[in-house]
């Protein structure tokens, strides 16, 4: 009898063959928590003289100079050349680019710093630093002791603090954070969108007991050979704790409004769940997107979480969810709120940006090019919006490194880590018009393989670039990664670069792969506002154009098309669109303007996406 790949998987885990994300700490939003938003000092500090002497060699823990230490002189012959004070704050969470005129364009480091109070509940509890995101490096101290460094602007990240050292009041914290871009990191050098520098989502202190779930996945078993769940699906997950008892722990599932418990007994640190859902389970889908209250217990410990059960499968030319055909009416969105000129980090700006997409009718958002706030996963969650999560493998990354293949799987490690209980998302991917070549097939191989590896129950793609074929009417897209993707993704961008949007009339596309085909990207800039004829660029009304010949393109896809999510919900910044009157440092593609007005083009994807949930209803 064959294992499924999700079974192979636990095996795996358990054996230590493949390694789960070691120390991420999930469900922060269900712990007991003290929130370190609010304001902190900082330092500018774009020679790093907190952090390396003047032959540019890594402070000392315990040197004066080092601005992770207090800068209070001792007495009034002591020498200090740094300090903290109320002169010099900003708020946490929040990119410093907006919250400064001068930062504007600043890239390099600069030093926060907090001071908090905290009573200790238990001495044999655990407690650790919990941050959502900093952009790019944080190299994080807590009363003049390093706690660790953490690579990675979009994702999250925590630290043990020692019990010792966490103080009941005046506790001294301080993150070194470097935004600079670099060559050897994920994302690399050159990006079309603003690098948005800061502590830029919440800081928390987390208290937990000394043996706690550290993580959790309940989802229902992958389906196979485009099968419908049965009367009673079958859950399959697992509970990792802090570590192996020493002594055999009872692990209890609870599922209140089902009436469901079910409890597992083991030595192991990874326990596999498996079970079956009563008959009266509801599944999650865009129509009825229900979340069942799911509590953990191991011991003193317990978790709970808001989850929905469906499944999603590739299944031929089709995308099956819950095992029916489903067509992604889709929206590409950046992380960011045009209107402040700012990273997304409320529940009030995840709100805008999906409210936004809902009201073009969208079922689907594509959040590019990095895993976005956990907020925004999380409303999809309670919106019924299907969600495509995407590490910043982008464009042309040094895929013979090793050590970047690092940096690109411990990203998709924790993306995966964070949100692997949210029903919404359902692909996985693992970068956006990557160059074709048999070193970055390996290299984005790898990473689809590491994917898999962690979710076996979700799909796993990639936005594919699109060289035009010199054929006339054919455009086909034969990447090889399409050999390893679940859904053939592309970009297009057809009368946009190269050519006018008639192009568009004569062309059909095709995929040699017997999978679901996507549109992953496709889209026109047009400064709102600007009117003239259609042939003018930059107009809305060359964008409506454009818009008008995809969608009679789009007419003539092959039966395996499943969907689209055009180029974007919103203007957005980049320092790569200088054009001195259209765009002026802003990628002009959205549908949506940087205040919010709806332009031409977006009542064309309105239009469209209405009469394709016609056909659904049908």
């Amino acid at each position: 009898m064959k294992r499924s790949i999700f079974t192979l998987v636990l095996l795996l885990l358990l054996t230590g063959s493949i390694k789960a994300q070691d120390n991420l700490i999930t469900n922060i939003k269900h712990r007991k928590t003290l929130s370190l938003n609010g304001k902190w000092h900082y330092i500018v500090d774009p020679y790093e003289t907190g952090f390396y002497d003047y032959r540019y060699k890594e402070l000392k823990e315990d040197n004066g100079d080092a601005y992770w230490n207090t800068g209070i002189p001792a007495n009034k012959t002591a020498k200090k050349e740094h300090g903290y004070n109320d002169k010099y704050t900003i708020e946490v969470p929040g990119d410093w680019n907006h919250q400064k005129p001068e930062f504007v364009f600043y890239e390099g480091t600069i030093w926060y710093q907090k001071t908090f109070d905290y009573k200790k509940q238990d001495s044999g509890n655990k407690y650790y630093l919990y941050f959502g995101a900093v952009n790019y490096r944080a190299d994080v101290y807590l009363n003049g002791k390093k706690l660790g460094m953490h690579k990675g602007g979009f994702t999250p990240f925590n630290f043990e603090l020692p019990a010792a050292l966490l103080k009941d009041t005046g506790n001294f914290l301080v993150v070194k954070v470097d935004n600079k871009r670099y060559a050897d990191e994920v994302p690399t050098l050159n990006t079309d969108w603003w690098n948005y520098g800061g502590i830029t989502r919440d800081v928390e202190l987390v208290e937990v007991p000394n043996t706690f779930i550290r993580d959790f996945m309940v989802q229902l078993k992958k389906p196979h050979g485009g099968a419908i769940p049965a009367k009673q699906p079958e859950v399959e997950g697992w509970v990792k704790l802090d570590h192996q008892p020493s002594s055999a722990q009872t692990i209890s599932v609870s599922i209140p409004e089902l009436k469901l418990t079910k409890q597992f007994t083991t030595t192991d640190s990874i326990i596999p769940l498996s079970f079956k859902l009563p008959g009266q389970v509801r599944l999650w889908s865009p129509q009825a997107p229900k979340l069942y209250r799911v509590v953990i217990s191991a011991g003193t410990d317990k978790t709970e979480d808001e989850i929905g059960f469906r499944t999603i499968e590739a299944y031929g030319k089709k995308l099956l969810l819950n095992g029916k055909p489903l067509f992604m009416r889709g929206i590409c969105i950046h992380g960011e709120i045009p209107q402040d000129v700012r990273r997304a980090y409320t529940q009030q700006d995840a709100a805008q940006l999906l409210g936004q997409a809902r009201q073009l009718g969208c079922n689907m958002v594509r959040l590019a090019h990095y895993p976005h706030d956990e907020k925004m996963t999380r409303m999809a969650d309670s919106l019924g919006i299907l969600v495509w999560s995407e590490i910043p493998v982008y464009w042309t990354i040094n895929f013979g490194s090793a050590e970047v293949l690092s940096k690109a799987k411990a990203q998709l490690n924790e993306m995966i880590t964070r949100d692997h209980n949210r029903a919404s998302i359902i692909i996985w991917s693992v970068g956006n018009e990557t160059p074709i070549s048999a070193t970055r097939t390996d290299f984005m191989h790898s990473l689809i393989t590491k994917a898999k590896q962690l979710d076996s129950t979700r799909l796993v793609s990639a936005a594919l670039e699109v060289n035009y074929s010199a054929l006339k009417d054919q455009n086909i897209v034969d990447d090889p990664l399409g050999q390893f993707v679940d859904l053939v993704a592309f970009n297009e961008y057809l009368g946009w670069y190269g050519g006018l949007p008639d192009k568009c009339r004569t062309t059909n596309w095709s995929t040699p792969y017997n999978k679901p085909l996507f549109i992953s990207e496709t889209g026109a800039g047009a400064k709102a506002g600007f009117h003239a004829d259609s042939l003018s660029r930059f107009s809305e009304e060359f964008q409506e154009w454009y818009f008008k010949e995809q969608v009679d393109m789009l007419k003539r896809m092959p039966d395996n098309f499943v969907g689209l999510s055009p180029w974007v919900l919103a203007d957005f910044r980049s320092p790569k669109r200088n054009n001195p009157v259209y765009q002026e440092g802003w990628n002009r593609k959205g549908l949506y303007d940087d205040k919010g007005n709806k332009k031409k083009a977006f009542y064309i994807m309105q239009n469209y996406y209405k009469q394709k949930t016609k056909e659904e209803v049908k």
